[in-house]
C-alpha cells in the first residue's frame, strides 16, 4: 500500500475512519506552521491526526474559502516559499506521521515537476493532492510520482459525470479526494447530504480505494457522521481559524497552536465514535 494509504490502514486496523488535518505552510510564520502541524500529530492527549495535508499558498486559491484565503495571503505577504513546503513534510514526518501537500499546479510547474517530486519524497513527504490539475493533464506527474513514489489524489465532486469520476478514481494512488459540497472550503454548521452517495459512487468503482472527504468538517459530531460511510474526514478550516483568530488578536501563535489541540481532541474522539462493524468499512 502507497505511503499515505497507509495512513488509512491503519485506522482501518481499528475499525475507524482516519483523521486528515490540514494547516497552510507560512501561517503565522514558518516556524510557527511547522510547530502548528506537529501539534496537529498529538492534540493534548497524544492522539491527533492520522495524515497532515500541508497547504501551499497560492496567490489565486479558487478553491479556498475565506479563512484559508486570508491565512495563506497572510502567508504570501510575510515571504513563504514552495520550498518551505519541504520543511514543512521534514517537521512532520519527524512525528512519524504521513503528510501530504494541497497544491496548486502552476507552483510544482514553476519549482519543476521532478525536482518538486524528488525533494518532496526525500524530505519524508507522501503525495500530492491537486485541485486544479486533471488527470487528462497529469501526464508530466504521472511520470515524476512514478519515478519517486509518491501518490496521486485527485479530486471528485458531487458533479462529476460517471464517466470523469471513473477516470478520475482509477487515476488516484494512495486515496481519493471527495469534495462533499459544491463550493470553496470552510466550517459549516451542517454536512453535506450528497457525501454519502459521492463515496458510494466511488465505491462502485473501486471498492479499495480509500476515500476521504472533505469541505464543511468543523467538530466531532461532524466528524462521527462523515466517518460512519467515508475512510477519512478532511478537517481544514477549523483549525486554521483558531490560528488566524490568535494572530489577528495579538494573543501570538502558541494561544492558538493550544486551542487547535483542543480542536484536535474532539475530531479525534469524533473518528473513533464513527466505528463500524468489522469488516464493514
Amino acid at each position: 500500500m502507497s505511503s499515505s494509504g497507509e495512513a488509512y490502514r491503519a485506522a482501518r486496523a481499528e475499525n475507524r475512519p482516519a483523521l486528515v488535518g490540514y494547516l497552510p505552510v507560512g501561517h503565522p510564520s514558518v516556524d510557527d506552521s511547522l510547530e502548528a502541524m506537529k501539534a496537529l500529530t498529538d492534540g493534548t492527549q497524544g492522539v491527533g491526526v492520522d495524515l497532515v495535508e500541508i497547504g501551499l499558498p497560492y496567490s489565486d486559491p479558487m478553491m479556498d474559502g475565506t479563512v484559508i484565503q486570508h491565512a495563506t495571503t497572510t502567508a504570501l505577504s510575510r515571504g513563504v516559499h514552495t520550498r518551505d513546503a519541504l520543511r514543512a513534510a521534514e517537521a512532520v514526518a519527524s512525528t512519524g506521521t504521513h503528510c501530504v501537500v494541497m497544491t496548486y499546479w502552476n507552483l510544482i510547474e514553476h519549482y519543476g515537476v521532478d525536482a518538486f517530486a524528488r525533494d518532496f519524497a526525500a524530505a519524508g513527504g507522501s503525495g500530492l493532492i491537486t485541485p486544479d490539475l486533471t488527470p487528462d493533464e497529469a501526464e508530466q506527474w504521472f511520470e515524476a510520482s512514478d519515478a519517486h513514489g509518491l501518490d496521486r489524489i485527485f479530486l471528485v465532486a458531487p458533479s462529476s459525470t460517471p464517466q470523469r469520476l471513473a477516470k478520475t478514481v482509477h487515476a488516484c494512488r494512495g486515496w481519493v479526494y471527495a469534495t462533499s459540497v459544491m463550493g470553496v472550503t470552510g466550517a459549516r454548521n451542517q454536512t453535506s447530504t450528497a457525501a454519502p452517495e459521492l463515496v458510494a459512487r466511488v465505491k462502485q468503482v473501486d471498492p479499495d480505494l480509500p476515500v476521504g472527504v472533505g469541505l464543511g468538517v468543523s467538530n466531532g459530531d461532524q466528524a462521527a457522521e462523515i466517518g460512519a460511510f467515508a475512510d477519512g474526514v478532511i478537517v481544514g478550516s477549523a483549525l486554521v481559524r483558531t490560528l488566524v483568530e490568535a494572530d489577528e488578536s495579538g494573543e501570538g501563535a502558541a494561544a492558538g497552536i493550544a486551542r487547535m489541540r483542543t480542536i484536535v481532541d474532539d475530531l479525534a474522539a469524533g473518528v473513533r465514535r464513527a466505528r463500524t462493524p468489522q469488516g464493514a468499512r
